[in-house]
């Protein structure tokens, strides 16, 4: 900048100072001719000083002393936050680069605990709450959302989310039935959203390393993979005694309901574990907690864009599906190595492994491991499942248990719950996504939405 410029910038800056403060132009510029060039200079330096004070930034806000800068950081809303979705959200906190700004939920008791978080993290009174969620998705500076709804709600939420241009960290099961996992992957493809389905096992190291034996043929051709249920049942949710129903800003029963059939208010069905599991089947272990073991298997197949073509009912507490290439999922309740929850065993024609919830893996041969070390994480934390969420935001690659994955072990659960609905062996095509000459089976692959929900 010349000389001049820089001269008529700051007499510029002078008289608008002065402007503001009441005084006219013709005193500003009497009162500048009678400064010398020197003293001009030094009053219209310190009074440019003054003027650029506030746009100093602060260390913090380029990211400095450890510090995430506000262009890296994410602001994420949630969407029903109960138990396990509060969970979700302190792992979500622990993430440096996270805003959490609004909650929305139903019930306002939940409402409030979740700001009451929110607020002391950060030290302010800043997170709204909604009890609609399109009103939070409304919000142009949220940039994603956890969703943590009863499984009723799950994929709606997530299409609403994804064309509102939200990401979404969605907790399991995704999806209600088999059509709704297609256009859940459907949609996100299209509109070219991040989606994580909460099925975090696959991000933890032990269950990563005994599904890649299996995919890489470490184990030798794959003959059987095994997931663990959590009971083979599947019931419809019923309608239950009528209760009197709660004041609207206490609980929003029929936002509650959303797309579910409507029913009587009746307090045992605000337990979203209890409600609307998949097809209107709240039973179903399969689709509920077996759903993490099956998406496993299907990791170790690799059959993330396919499922099984053949399901048979169970019989002794096991369940057998086969895959086109001939490998076997069995299902089953009994006959575990004591590793944990969730496990799960992969077989093949030289080796197997076998692995679960208490971090540790149990081998045909300790040259499987290759003179590798598997860290053993015990228990299922999501942290590094919501760490690869947030890492998939921000690079647009798709993280583990993306939307296709997710779609796919998703119509694996709800066909082999379809087969114990009906008690028969059920034949499915996974490129035309329906039973073979079958159309009771075919009627269960989707349900009508009440009005005035869409997908």
């Amino acid at each position: 900048m010349m000389e001049t410029e820089v001269l008529w910038w700051y007499t510029r800056k002078l008289w608008q100072g002065k402007k503001n403060s009441g005084l006219g132009v013709r005193t500003m510029s009497t009162r500048v001719m009678q400064y010398n060039r020197r003293r001009f200079l030094s009053t219209a330096m310190s009074a440019g000083a003054m003027a650029l004070a506030p746009q100093i930034i602060p260390s913090s806000a380029l990211g400095k002393d450890g510090a995430v800068a506000p262009s890296e950081r994410i602001v994420l809303g949630g969407i029903g936050i109960g138990n396990r979705g509060t969970y979700d959200l302190g792992c979500f906190l622990e993430q440096q680069d996270i805003q959490f700004v609004a909650v929305c939920d139903v019930k306002a008791v939940r409402r409030e605990a979740v700001k009451k978080i929110a607020d002391q993290k950060y030290g302010n009174q800043d997170c709204d709450t909604y009890r609609d969620f399109r009103e939070l998705l409304d919000r142009s500076d949220i940039d994603a959302v956890l969703i943590a709804t009863g499984p009723n709600w799950h994929a709606t939420a997530a299409m609403y989310a994804a064309r509102a241009g939200k990401d979404i960290y969605c907790e399991k099961p995704c999806t209600k039935n088999i059509e709704q996992s297609l256009i859940l992957a459907d949609t996100m493809r299209r509109t070219g959203r991040i989606f994580q389905a909460g099925t975090q096992r696959r991000n933890l190291p032990h269950f990563a390393f005994a599904c890649e034996l299996a995919r890489t043929g470490k184990l030798g051709k794959l003959k059987t993979v095994y997931a663990h249920p959590a009971g083979m049942a599947a019931v419809s949710s019923g309608w239950d005694t009528p209760q009197p129903e709660p004041d609207k800003n206490a609980v929003d029963w029929d936002m509650y309901l959303g797309p579910a059939a409507w029913r009587p208010f009746n307090a045992k069905h605000l337990d979203g574990f209890n409600f609307e599991k998949g097809g209107g089947l709240v039973g179903g272990g399969v689709l509920e907690w077996g759903s993490h073991c099956v998406d496993l298997c299907q990791w170790a197949v690799g059959a993330d864009r396919t499922s099984p073509v053949e399901y048979h009912p169970p019989a002794e507490g096991r369940l057998v599906a086969r895959y086109a290439n001939g490998v076997e999922l069995v299902i089953r309740e009994t006959g575990w190595i004591p590793l944990g929850s969730c496990p799960v065993r992969f077989e093949g024609e030289t080796g197997w492994v076998e692995t679960g919830d208490s971090g540790k893996l149990v081998l045909s041969s300790p040259e499987l491991l290759a003179g590798q070390t598997v860290a053993e994480i015990g228990g299922y934390p999501a942290t590094f499942h919501v760490r690869d969420f947030l890492n998939c935001v921000k690079s647009r690659r798709q993280p583990l248990a993306n939307a296709e994955a997710a779609c796919f072990a998703h119509i694996t659960c709800h066909a082999a719950n379809i087969a114990i609905a009906l008690n028969r062996t059920l034949n499915f095509d996974p490129e035309k996504y329906e039973f073979i000459n079958d159309s009771q089976a075919n009627r269960l692959r989707s349900e009508a939405l009440r009005e005035p929900w869409r997908l």
